[in-house]
């Protein structure tokens, strides 16, 4: 029988592993329960972006090809039925792993199945919490215990170091795409008294401090750069006497973290940072302030090392992913990759797995709000307004607090607005004129429920937030401007008595 040899809970990672773990279980739960309900309107048969349609048009190439571009199961079935059924066992597995059953299998499963819908999933999918989760859940296989029950157990070093990268790394980038884009906003710090007006999807919480004083909107702005660019580097300090600055490091970030989400709707990201982040800790802060129960447990105060030879197996099977996240960031700084033929092709080969990434958010600041109403109409004349979920419309109904849920269409519809029509833009007015109710779902309401409008248009308008004083006379959040046509007023031919079996699109008798 092997001696059990005594090390300091400092020494060990087994409650970061245990809270990391169910953490992340946490989150693929979130992730996969907020997609469900939404996943026919995007992604069925009769959605904005048929899967179905994607993967028929990739058929004629050969398999090898089709797996590279699109590594999905979905390649098996298509349907509607398979859809949910991936969002159900995700959510399935998600649970099993937050309960800590079978831990490495569940993972496995739960990042294959992730990626066969964000490789299918296209815009709606393409989010940089998408492909963190995924690089995140391919890093968690190398801590997750084996067996069918998870155990307090000392992760491998290479596995730890490799998730406080991943941590840094993602930190890191952020705050310097901020300094490298050039943004005028964020050189003279004034990004923040932009930023919670014209974000994606406000929060009420958001609206009442874009009205803080502008000097203590660029003092924040100075704060929040300062920590990305500042506090992870000092996550990489180690040993015992330098532990402070790693406390203080995830603290800041932490901190940063749950103000962005307060004032802003950012689906799980900022959760999955969090949890994240978790790696730049170690036993005896977690012990101390969130495991007391813990203190005398001699699971925590003993354990069986590994042999050496482990070690080195689990560096050698981290060492791929490693080197592709430095030549991440060294694209970041030095603005090219590091042109090494093996590297070059490793980077080719894992590439269609979405799960090494760069990061980076709101490198350029949007100073205006630009918003799109869809408006629908029976005679050209009347027309009234779809009203969505939890982007800005009428102009007296607070911001909505949306996360950790992502209203996928909302957000595209923030894009859209900045960019121009996307593709599924006019399928999507398609669906509204046929009162598709997968698609309908994904409004807050349909001002025609009985019956389709004849006639449907977008209407761009430009929005700002009230101020206090106007807040208070008229209860509004929003003033808006009328911008002009966003696309113009459009039915379905076959209504207007076409014989072409083809559906088309045709103006009203009286568009305006």
């Amino acid at each position: 029988m092997r001696r059990r040899k005594r090390t300091r809970p400092s020494d060990s990672a087994k409650l970061v592993q245990w809270l990391f773990l169910r953490g992340l279980g946490a989150v693929y739960f979130i992730a996969f329960r907020s997609l469900a309900p939404q996943v026919l309107g995007l992604f069925g048969a009769r959605g904005l972006a048929p899967v179905r349609e994607e993967l028929a048009g990739l058929r004629s190439l050969p398999l090898r090809t089709r797996l590279r571009l699109v590594p999905s199961l979905l390649w098996l079935d298509p349907s509607d039925r398979a859809l949910i059924a991936l969002c159900r066992k995700g959510e399935t597995l998600s649970l099993a792993l937050l309960l800590g059953v079978e831990p490495r299998r569940s993972l496995l499963a739960l990042w294959l199945l992730y990626l066969s819908l964000v490789s299918a999933g296209g815009e709606f999918l393409s989010f940089q919490w998408d492909v963190l989760l995924l690089e995140t859940g391919l890093h968690a296989l190398l801590v997750a215990p084996p067996g069918s029950r998870a155990r307090l157990r000392d992760p491998p070093l290479a596995g730890r170091l490799l998730l406080r990268w991943l941590a840094v790394r993602l930190q890191l980038e952020s705050g310097l795409c901020k300094l490298q884009s050039k943004d005028p906003t964020w050189r003279s710090c004034t990004a923040c008294t932009y930023h919670y007006e014209t974000q994606p999807l406000p929060t009420r919480i958001g609206w009442y401090v874009h009205h803080l004083p502008r000097r203590l909107q660029i003092v924040s702005t100075f704060i929040a750069l300062g920590i990305e660019l500042a506090a992870p580097p000092l996550a990489l300090l180690p040993g015992r006497i330098l532990r402070g600055f790693r406390l203080a490091s995830f603290a800041s970030l932490t901190v940063l973290q749950l103000l962005i989400a307060l004032t802003g709707n950012y689906g799980f990201f900022n959760l999955l940072t969090v949890i994240d982040s978790l790696w730049m800790l170690d036993d005896r802060a977690l012990n101390r302030l969130l495991f007391p129960m813990f203190k005398k447990s001699r699971n925590l105060q003993e354990y069986t090392r590994r042999p050496w030879w482990r070690e080195v197996a689990w560096s050698i099977a981290a060492s791929p992913l490693a080197l592709l996240s430095f030549d991440e960031i060294a694209s970041r700084l030095l603005h090219r990759r590091l042109q090494i033929p093996s590297l070059t092709r490793l980077r080719r080969g894992l590439a269609p797995l979405r799960s090494i990434n760069g990061y980076g958010l709101f490198a350029q600041m949007t100073t205006e709000r630009p918003e799109i109403a869809i408006e629908g109409s029976d005679d050209g004349r009347t027309w009234r307004e779809y009203e969505f979920r939890f982007k800005p419309g009428d102009p007296r109904r607070p911001p909505r607090q949306a996360a950790p849920h992502q209203p996928r269409l909302d957000w595209q519809m923030w894009f859209a607005a900045l960019d121009g029509a996307p593709d599924w833009f006019p399928r999507l007015l398609q669906r509204l004129l046929e009162n598709e109710p997968t698609v309908t779902a994904l409004l807050a309401r349909n001002p025609f429920p009985m019956r389709p409008p004849r006639f449907v248009r977008a209407v761009l308008y430009e929005y700002r937030m009230t101020s206090l004083a106007e807040h208070r006379e008229s209860g509004a959040y929003w003033r808006r401007r009328p911008l002009g046509l966003y696309f113009p007023p459009c039915t379905l031919a076959h209504r207007n008595g076409a014989t072409a079996p083809e559906r088309s699109w045709a103006e009203p008798p009286h568009a305006s």
